[in-house]
């Protein structure tokens, strides 16, 4: 199972202070270096974390995939197009929430995330979808004609250990499992640490994880190489 490496927390801590470190570039160049399949980054609307010169800097640098989060909006849109990474992950996004709190409803913006995938599609990048673990969401992501999901994890991961996170388990793993039967790549993310990993990476489906918080925040004790590499350790066992 592949891992990529969301270095927006570098950046959180950067804009704490409105400095220059730590700088996000050279998180994902240790990142790359220490292993990670791929360098995820999601430039908001409001840039609370991640800026222009952040993305144009990776994905000119990065050697491995770089994967955009992004809203549907024109303006990420054209940002998209002029510095070309490897996919863009479509999210909904809000300006009062602390981070992204759920997948994006694809009933509901489903033609506009088409729109907008499209356009993306013409320049030769690939384009996800992060949903909810729900098989209706998968597929109209089909009837769409996407070709890769992002499954949603949060709940999962808010309710483990002790919640119900079996059968949050579940909705993920049949999500997963229903999105391969129509012939969907399938990776997976949001609040994923060294705790719960093994359980999501029992799923067989799922290709790659999107991870981010939790090895920034072990980082500050562990180096973000041996962060990155203990997760990569254990998505290996």
């Amino acid at each position: 199972m592949k891992l990529s490496v969301n270095i927006d927390h570098i950046a959180t801590v950067r804009q704490a202070r409105m400095a220059n470190e730590p700088d996000p570039v050279y998180a994902a160049v240790q990142a790359e270096l220490a292993g990670a399949d791929g360098i995820t980054l999601h430039l908001r609307q409001d840039r609370r974390h991640v800026q222009e010169r952040d993305l144009d800097l990776i994905t000119r640098l990065m050697r491995v995939p770089v994967n955009l989060e992004m809203a549907l909006s024109m303006e990420m849109v054209k940002l998209a197009l002029k510095y070309k990474p490897a996919s863009c992950t479509l999210v909904p996004e809000s300006n009062d929430e602390i981070t992204t709190t759920g997948g994006l409803d694809i009933m509901i913006f489903g033609q506009k995330a088409k729109e907008t995938a499209e356009n993306l599609k013409s320049a030769g990048i690939k384009v996800s979808v992060f949903i909810d673990a729900d098989p209706d969401q998968v597929k109209n992501c089909h009837r769409l004609g996407f070709s890769l999901v992002e499954i949603n994890t949060g709940p999962f991961a808010a309710s483990f250990p002790h919640g119900n996170w079996k059968k949050e388990l579940d909705k993920i793993s049949k999500t997963a499992q229903l999105a391969k039967k129509l012939g969907l790549t399938t990776h997976a993310g949001h609040g994923l640490n060294y705790q719960n990993v093994s359980l999501i990476k029992t799923i067989n489906e799922i290709e790659e994880l999107n991870i981010g918080h939790s090895l920034i925040a072990n980082a500050f004790f562990l180096g973000l190489p041996e962060a990155v590499k203990k997760m990569k350790e254990l998505l290996a066992e």
